[in-house]
Parts: structure tokens; sequence; C-alpha cells
């Protein structure tokens, strides 16, 4: 089976050659499931989990029984704390918790390659020159992505030498920035398009192999 292409585009947008990838990478067969596993542990990683609310053991008040027990009419209490009463604690406070899931390191890794698998065989898959671009224009960069043709959310990986670049398509609208150590599963599947620096791609390459 032969190695994967991924086209290579200019500051115009124009493919100029086409750059073999890594068949252990970019030529997997996709599983969705493991897919799905590490997006969901990457969202419920991202929730805070701090939401508590009081039981009736942390209200205020409430120590003296508030009636006696007989000769009212009324039904017997011990405590306005208790949850029928209003400024009661809560039945089943919430508290404090952590919405972490693990992923083991090979499922997580596997899930990557096949976030970036699907975007190669969609054709939503192109590695950028950043030496095209020798000083930040966001002019340019729009032009790169509407001359591409592919579709928007799209996402940008690129290294922190390659200012010019980053500076040139942070002010774009639906485009995500992030670098290599700092892609996720998520902002794969959340990009309909997917670009790539020379610099980034066996860093890329690296993380997901």
């Amino acid at each position: 089976m032969a190695a994967p292409q991924a086209p290579v585009l200019d500051a115009d947008g124009r493919k100029s050659k086409e750059i073999s990838l890594s068949e252990s990478v970019f030529a997997v067969e996709i599983k969705p499931h493991l897919v799905h596993e590490a997006v969901r542990a990457e969202l419920n990683a991202q929730r805070a989990g701090t939401a508590a609310t009081k039981s009736r053991g942390l209200v205020s008040g409430g120590r003296a029984k508030p009636w006696r027990q007989k000769g009212t009419g009324r039904a017997r209490q011990g405590t306005v704390r208790a949850p029928h009463f209003a400024g009661g604690g809560h039945t089943f406070a919430k508290v404090p918790r952590t919405f972490v899931q693990k992923v083991n390191r090979k499922a997580q890794r596997a899930a990557l390659r096949s976030a970036l698998a699907s975007h190669v065989q969609a054709g939503s898959f192109a590695v950028v020159d950043s030496a095209a671009f020798d000083a930040p224009s966001t002019k340019r960069a729009r032009a790169l992505v509407e001359a591409w043709g592919q579709s928007v959310p799209l996402v940008l990986v690129a290294t922190d030498e390659e200012a010019n670049l980053v500076k040139s398509f942070r002010n774009l609208e639906r485009v995500a920035i992030v670098g290599p150590s700092e892609l996720e599963v998520g902002a794969v599947v959340w990009a309909r398009s997917l670009l790539v620096t020379e610099a980034a791609l066996p860093l890329i390459q690296g993380r997901a192999g």
C-alpha cells in the first residue's frame, strides 16, 4: 500500500508539491469508539466540578425544636433545617467532584491517529509552507484558505517559532491555532479542515505514532 500523500500549499493556497505522510499515523483504520472516548474525556476534564449546595447539616439555625411535640395540632418537627422548610438544607446535596475520566495512553494515541486519518481520507488535510509568510499578513492567510477551498472551522497546527504564520491566521474567524504538543482529539474532530506546518508535522507524527 502506497504511503498517503498531502498537498503542500504556498502562500496563495496553490499546491506546490506533495509530501508523503507516515502510514502508521495517517493510514490507520479509523476507530470511532476510541475517538468518542477520547473526546468525552477531554470535555469532562474541562468541567470545574465545583457545584455545591448545603445539606441539612450545613445550613445555619434550627438548633431548637420549632414547636412543642404535642398539643399544637401540627405535625411534629425537630428542626427547621429539614428539606421541606424554606431555607432548609437540600436532600442529597451536591458536593464538589471531579469529572476526570482516565483514558489509556495507547487508546489516546489511537484516537488521535484515527482523527488525523479521517481528515486525510476526506481530503481536508494539507501542509502549509510557513517560509512563504515572511511577514504577518491576514489578507494572505484569508486568500490561502479561500483558494484551498475547504470548509471552516479550521485548525492550524504551528510551532512557536513560526510567529509570522501564527499572526497571519489568528485574526481569521473560525480558525483555531494550536501547538503540536497541545493538539487534542477534540480539536481535530471539531475542525472541518486541518492545516499543519512542515515543522509541526514530524512532531505530530511523533505524538501519535
